[in-house]
């Protein structure tokens, strides 16, 4: 998976929103494939316009769990978003997740002035989900 620090270097290097774009779209394939069966009610984030799928799955080692996620969407510039969110998210632990702020790395990207107020409620909701499943997994380890 690409890093969130790859992807702030190659947005820096594009210009044209056009190019950013293109690039948002190549990193939606490069996601992991998520099983059809994980395309579920339960896996479905709501608040997206488009459909939206993150499967949780936690990593209970010796250390504070880790939360890792496969991510899926019908939309491709959405599962570049989907791709964005995992590479700021995925194979943290729940205090990591808690103390990202994606909306300031949203914001950094230009993403509050390029897509649509639809599209913004769905990252949203991306990472309300996930910061909801790390303070349930905070709570578990308790």
């Amino acid at each position: 998976m690409t890093t969130i620090d790859e992807i702030r270097d190659n947005f820096e290097v594009l210009d044209e929103w056009d190019d950013r774009y293109r690039y948002v779209i190549e990193l939606g394939r490069t996601l992991e494939p998520m099983p059809e069966a994980e395309h579920s009610a339960a896996n479905k984030v709501q608040g997206c316009v488009s459909q939206v799928w993150l499967q949780k799955l936690v990593d209970r080692g010796n250390g504070p769990p880790i939360l890792k996620y496969r991510g899926d969407s019908d939309a491709h510039i959405v599962r570049g978003l989907v791709a964005i969110v995992l590479s700021l998210y995925s194979g943290r632990t729940p205090q990591e997740i808690l103390a990202t702020d994606a909306i300031a790395v949203f914001d950094e990207f230009g993403f509050r002035d390029h897509l649509t107020p639809q599209r913004s409620n769905g990252l949203r909701s991306m990472v309300e989900r996930i910061k909801t499943d790390a303070k349930e997994a905070l709570a578990d380890a308790l």
